[in-house]
């Protein structure tokens, strides 16, 4: 066993929180070994060496170090109240402490940030402000830059275009990426440094930055390991048993969970011809997940799981996520399944629920799957694969009747090799494998949505409702600069996004992508709601996510209403829908509503990090990209197959008058006629690749002519632009918006 002194050298040194598990990995501890670890760590923390939460060594007060960083929560009469702002002990809550002001009547509010001096008074706990902080939005996360002799924090944000001057650089060395906090008055803004994250460059660290910057939680709590560790260990009980089935998982090769499976045969009811009958499989995680316990509270916190290149920040613990919950191939699963009767012509005759033990036959890459069933040979085609193929063709037949919104706009896939650089970007290869997977998720998620809405039962709905007016005025203003017509009286479906994309020249490639880009802009943004109002998109009345409860809480959501809904709740065990979380459905489904966007945010910024990492190398050369937008200032523009937005100041065009065009989107020479459009395709030199902001910068290469652009219809809210980017001699023709 170690000793005292030596679990402190540890908790110290350690470059992350030690918990129990990482002090009994690094002293080789086993069995009873733990058991004893475990009761030392726990008089240590009784004696005030150490708090009962990982990674940090606390003052003898219980956790509350004497000088602390502490955040207003309330406002009690007159007196405000705080919690420490870090607080990790393990299973005990922060201590609300009260903060007492001294000829500072209400001059703190809720939200604000003290460093105070604590005291533990009687019963309870008192803070003495020293100084009040920048909120936490404040925080600039950012990487120390010296330049002649002075330190800035360059900030990973792109949209922060100036550097900070940092006043208070604390451990922090040029280079480092940090956490800092503004001090000061504009316009003497400067920065302190709280907080030195490491190396911003080394591998791993762009989805770090994004982990920090979106306040995305990804370590988990000792206590949520536990729980995990003992719940995965449980029995199955009395299921459904259909081990024997062929089922298979089809996913990503780079897939770190499977949570779906699927099997099809044809329907021997002769009251069914033609027909089929499906099998979606999922993994049963509100077997493991009860809710209200610690797992639970976790996995609503994050809302959803978050993918980077080069790792995944799971809602759930690995123990599950990525072992017991997750289908493997041979391994007996627990499964939430959706039976599913489908006729001929795909649709849905019949649904219902049950709990059931799987065992998965294999696990295949959708690229190996694609080409096994092109090669048509082998026991698992034959079993397996073809009837799988069969059915979805008839599920396909009626998802091209139904007619949902066909916007195939490309997906950058970034390849680390084993030391976690880049290998390569590419466009991801889109299969019948992808849309045979797909149309089984959406039939069960229609059906989960449908057999809940059948017993009257709470449904967590994925809703898209239809673009509003003003997007599609936008739109056909857009496409009037193509010559698309576009009438606005019309009752707008996904099948009229459809038509237009037909009308488009199916060899220009370019314009195409733009056009759906358009389109896909106009869309509103997804949400979860308990109030349906259909999915747009997909042209469907009703749906619910309910095929991946491993990295989605709203499919959680969903199986316990179903659990609760059809009576498949298993004995001495709450899986079913609380009371308290059937009361509050619409602000549970803000909450996984915002944590999505959150990840979606992380997760595209993260992709732009790569990028200009990748194309950092190539400075100076000339690469083909397209024009995304077009601004008074200049215009962006993405390297072709790489993405990543880059800007070309308007500046650097040449010493002539530039008139914007608010409604073409164009940038127009008033000597040369030279035009920049939204969709053109334009060689251009990478003069800067900064891959902590993701941020690219364009210039225009010599010797590159520009042909004018026809401009047959009168301009509206056109500006001149002068050759440093200001508006000058603004003038607005036509109706302004």
């Amino acid at each position: 066993m170690p000793s005292r002194q030596q679990i402190l050298d540890f908790i110290t040194r350690s470059d992350q929180p030690a918990g129990k598990r990482e002090i009994a990995r690094a002293f080789a501890l086993h069995g009873h070994d733990k058991i004893a670890l475990k009761a030392l760590l726990k008089d240590m923390a009784d004696e005030g060496l150490i708090d009962s939460a990982p990674g940090r060594a606390f003052h003898k007060m219980g956790g509350v170090p004497k000088v602390t960083v502490l955040r207003i929560v309330d406002i009690e009469g007159d007196q405000p109240v705080a919690v420490p702002e870090r607080w990790e002990a393990d299973g005990k809550p922060p201590p609300r402490i009260r903060v007492v002001e001294r000829g500072k009547r209400s001059a703190l509010g809720v939200g604000d940030r003290i460093l105070a001096r604590t005291e533990e008074k009687g019963a309870g706990w008192l803070a003495h402000p020293m100084k009040k902080l920048a909120r936490g939005e404040e925080l600039i996360l950012g990487v120390v830059e010296e330049q002649e002799g002075r330190l800035w924090l360059r900030a990973v944000d792109k949209r922060e275009r100036r550097d900070t001057q940092i006043s208070d650089v604390g451990p922090a060395r040029p280079g480092d990426l940090v956490l800092a906090e503004k001090t000061g008055r504009p316009p003497r803004i400067t920065a302190k440094v709280t907080e030195v994250l490491g190396d911003p460059f080394a591998p791993r660290a762009f989805s770090l930055i994004a982990i920090h910057k979106f306040g995305i939680p990804d370590r988990f709590k000792e206590e949520t390991l536990e729980e995990a560790d003992d719940i995965a260990t449980q029995a199955l009980g009395a299921r459904e048993d259909l081990r024997h089935l062929p089922i298979v998982a089809i996913d990503p090769a780079d897939a770190r969970d499977h949570d779906d499976a699927v099997w099809a045969t044809a329907d021997e009811d002769p009251a069914n011809p033609g027909g089929w009958r499906a099998i979606v499989a999922i993994a049963d995680v509100s077997f493991y997940v009860r809710p209200g316990s610690q797992l639970d509270r976790e996995a609503r916190k994050r809302g959803n799981s978050v993918y980077f290149p080069d790792r995944v920040v799971p809602m759930l613990p690995e123990r599950l996520s990525a072992d017991v919950c997750s289908l493997k191939e041979g391994q007996d699963r627990a499964a939430m399944v959706c039976h599913l009767v489908i006729d001929r012509a795909g649709k849905i005759l019949a649904q219902r629920f049950t709990r059931a033990v799987i065992r998965v036959a294999a696990n295949i890459a959708y690229e190996d799957a694609q080409a096994r069933i092109d090669a048509g040979a082998g026991a698992l085609v034959e079993e397996a694969l073809k009837p799988l193929w069969a059915c979805w063709r008839a599920l396909a037949a009626a998802r091209d009747k139904r007619e949902p919104l066909d916007l195939d706009l490309p997906e950058r896939r970034v390849v680390l090799d084993e030391t976690g650089r880049i290998e390569s970007i590419a466009i991801r290869e889109r299969l019948d494998a992808h849309r045979l997977i797909e149309d089984y998720m959406i039939a069960a998620n229609v059906a989960a949505a449908k057999a809940l809405e059948a017993k009257k039962a709470p449904v967590m709905y994925r809703v898209h409702e239809p673009p509003s007016r003003e997007k599609l005025v936008a739109l056909k203003d857009y496409l009037d600069t193509f010559d698309i017509s576009f009438a606005l009286g019309q009752v707008v479906r996904p099948a009229t996004f459809n038509q237009l994309i037909k009308r488009l020249d199916a060899n220009d490639e370019a314009t195409r992508a733009l056009v759906m880009e358009q389109m896909l802009r106009s869309q509103t943004q997804a949400y979860y709601a308990p109030v349906n109002a259909g999915h747009f998109g997909l042209a469907l009345g009703s749906y619910a996510h309910f095929t991946s409860p491993i990295r989605r809480y709203a499919d959680l959501v969903v199986h316990r209403a179903l659990v609760g809904a059809y009576a498949l709740e298993p004995e001495a065990r709450a899986t079913r829908l609380s009371e308290e979380d059937a009361a509050a459905m619409v602000r549970l489904g803000e909450t996984i509503s915002q944590a999505e966007r959150r990840a979606m945010e992380a997760e595209r910024e993260t992709i732009d990090r790569y990028v200009a990492a990748f194309l950092a190398t190539r400075i100076g050369e000339v690469l083909d990209t397209r024009i995304t937008g077009v601004q008074s200032f200049g215009f962006f523009a993405t390297v072709a197959g790489f993405g990543g937005d880059g800007l070309v100041p308007v500046s650097t065009l040449g010493a002539e008058r530039f008139r914007y065009d608010e409604a073409s989107q164009t940038l127009e020479g008033e000597e040369s006629g030279d035009t920049y459009a939204r969709g053109q395709l334009l060689p251009l030199r990478l003069v800067e690749a900064n891959p902590v902001s993701g941020a690219l910068r364009f210039e225009l290469p010599e010797g590159v002519n520009h042909m004018p652009m026809r401009h047959d219809r009168p301009r509206k809210d056109r500006r001149i632009v002068g050759k440093r980017g200001r508006p000058a001699n603004v003038r607005h023709q036509g109706r302004r918006r």
